[in-house]
């Protein structure tokens, strides 16, 4: 690791090597006494934006927690909601410009932006600080709302996705982080789901909301509301962090953190940004797997072009650029992916977790409103709604699950569990394809239902196993790189299933109905389904045809799913097993602050005349 070039933001110390970067021990949590693990890391050697999170966890009461989570809950919600209905309203955008097609391939560049800003952003709040990043999120969610709710092209809706996503990674993260900065390894679970609870209300009320938006107007206006929405929702999250701070400043707990940020030149800051931000692995990272993975959702259709100049140039370049990522992450002083920290199974399994995951996830999901519109004949509300349904059970059983978890102290069993309930429901899938009749809906409707329940019971509690092996220091950037892999499980899921269904659906289109003799039957039904279904209801023969191409389409990708979640229980099964307890982290030279509820006495607790009770 290179040294610091400025002292003053100083660096993590350096790796030792043969260390347990994760601290925990064995499989039990027993410590390792016999490897060496990193030299403790003292207050000086944390960046700015930790230890301004420690300060502002020092002054923290129980009114303040209840304030926070109540900001983050708000947020989620705006930002939940809003995920739903442009998930209905992007394949609605993309038809109406007739590049359906390519609906995946917006999706495959949105999953790689958010793999890329997901450890950037994670160095920034360590960096700068929480609330401040929160309000950055704020300019991005809006700024790309903007630019796609104007747009006249396929292009320049690609583009605001791009940017809302960069805003919609930030927060994303943040919410996640700032539930782990203050809670017990315990209890980490539970209020990890606080972000994800407004789903239990948006599942329901998602389809009613596009039903009526689209009953209006366009999705233009659907999309374009959220610049109003969003900042407002997110206001009580950065006014309560910043009262928090304000607070601190008071009782002197932030003077270091006001020193480390004022002493360095603009020049020196600006310099020292670059390097700790990794903007050349950024760059790198965004080159490898746009440059590979875009390619494969356009290379397909009526006209495959996999031997374009267009289409191999890219590839080629991005293959050869995968070497050049690697050579320069083990080079950079400030690394984007820290491989030291990947060492030990608990790391990398999680991360194995979090790319296989959304890689089946997306086999079956990329398509999936489209499916079940024009395959099971749902309504817009309906299909909404059922497209919902994943996230509504993992948000039922993983909150179950939390509380579970607080009792029982383990992780490792309900993940396991997870992964194989997830298979389950792929093998559902795979026999319910389409068709309109009450046994397939049924069916389909069953099988997001199962896939909601394992969806709970793994992912979450990964990421909680994942934080709780972690130092603080390492927490944000960890869970950073963990959502950066969820990302990346979403840029190859995107692609795989964008490639199958331009390979393999616009050939199966024109075979079946060549026969009604009508040449544009077949590229309508591919490129705008929407209006192909408005013209030919159920019970129309040609409108079986497009059905059953969907079920052969979504044969493949199922069977691809349940193909992907062998190796998903494989990553579950080399998880450790640690005993969780009432600290911040497991890491065995963590500072030594308690979680567990505070109970003060005597003239300490007339004094504050508050007790300070720590989740």
């Amino acid at each position: 690791m290179a040294h610091n070039k400025s002292n003053d933001i100083p660096l993590d110390a350096p790796e030792t090597p043969g260390a347990d970067p994760a601290g925990h021990g064995d499989d039990n949590g027993k410590p390792l006494d016999h490897v060496a693990s990193r030299s403790s890391i003292s207050t000086d050697e944390k960046s700015a934006g930790v230890r301004r999170v420690e300060a502002l966890a020092s002054v923290l009461t129980t009114r303040d927690r209840i304030f926070i989570f109540f900001g983050v809950f708000l947020v989620a919600f705006a930002y939940g909601l809003d995920g739903v209905l442009r998930y209905t309203y992007q394949p609605k955008a993309t038809a109406s410009f007739d590049q359906h097609s390519l609906l995946a391939t917006v999706n495959v560049l949105r999953a790689v932006i958010a793999a890329a800003a997901q450890p950037t952003s994670a160095k920034i709040a360590d960096l700068f600080g929480r609330a401040e990043l929160v309000a950055l999120s704020v300019l991005f969610y809006v700024v790309g709302t903007i630019v796609e709710t104007t747009s006249t092209n396929v292009s320049t809706f690609a583009a605001g996705a791009i940017i809302y996503q960069i805003g919609y990674t930030m927060i994303m993260l943040l919410v996640e982080v700032i539930a782990a900065d203050i809670t017990s390894t315990r209890a980490r679970l539970i209020f990890s789901y606080i972000p994800a609870m407004p789903f239990l209300i948006t599942t329901w009320v998602s389809g009613n909301v596009s039903d009526a938006v689209l009953s209006v107007t366009d999705w233009h206006w659907g999309i374009g509301m959220w610049c109003i929405i969003y900042p407002v929702c997110a206001m009580p999250l950065i006014i309560s962090l910043a009262l928090v701070g304000r607070r601190a400043r008071r009782e002197g707990v932030m003077e270091k953190y006001g020193d480390s940020v004022k002493r360095a030149p603009w020049g020196e800051f600006l310099i020292d940004l670059f390097w700790r931000l990794d903007v050349i692995g950024i760059i790198l990272l965004i080159a490898v797997f746009a440059l590979i993975l875009v390619p494969m959702t356009v290379a397909g259709g009526f006209e495959s072009s996999w031997t374009a100049a267009h289409i191999l140039a890219p590839l080629i370049v991005g293959v050869c650029t995968i070497p050049v990522f690697v050579f320069w992450q083990l080079r950079a002083p400030h690394p984007l992916v820290p491989f030291y920290l990947i060492r030990d199974r608990a790391v990398w399994g999680a991360l194995g977790i979090a790319l296989l995951l959304n890689w089946a996830w997306y086999m079956q999901g990329d398509y999936l409103f489209t499916v079940l519109t024009v395959g099971f004949d749902f309504d817009t509300m309906t299909a909404t709604r059922v497209s919902s349904f994943y996230s509504f059970f993992s948000v039922v059983s993983g909150c179950i699950l939390g509380f579970i978890v607080y009792r029982v102290r383990r992780l490792k069993v309900f993940i396991v569990a997870g992964t194989c309930l997830f298979l389950v429901a792929f093998g559902l899938l795979i026999r319910y394809r389409g068709d309109a009749d009450t046994a397939n809906r049924a069916g389909v409707i069953g099988a997001q239902v199962v896939l909601g329940l394992a969806g709970g019971m793994f992912p979450y509690p990964a990421q909680a196993s994942l934080q709780a092996a972690l130092k603080h220091e390492h927490l944000a950037v960890m869970t950073g790189l963990y959502l950066a892999t969820y990302n990346l499980g979403s840029a190859f899921g995107g692609a795989v299933s964008g490639a199958i269904w331009t390979q393999v659906l616009p050939n199966d289109l024109d075979q079946r109905l060549t026969p009604f003799n009508n040449a544009t039957l077949a590229p309508l039904a591919y490129a705008n389904p929407f209006v192909f279904i408005d013209e030919y209801p159920i019970g129309t023969p040609q409108r079986q045809a497009v059905i059953e191409s969907y079920k052969h389409a979504q044969r493949l990708l199922t069977i691809t799913g349940i193909c992907l979640c062998v190796p998903l229980i494989a990553f579950a099964a080399v998880l450790r097993n640690p005993k969780l307890n009432d600290e911040q982290t497991l890491a065995q030279d963590a500072p030594a602050v308690s979680m567990a509820p505070v109970h003060t006495e005597g003239l300490q607790q007339e004094k504050t005349g508050e007790k300070e009770v720590a989740v």
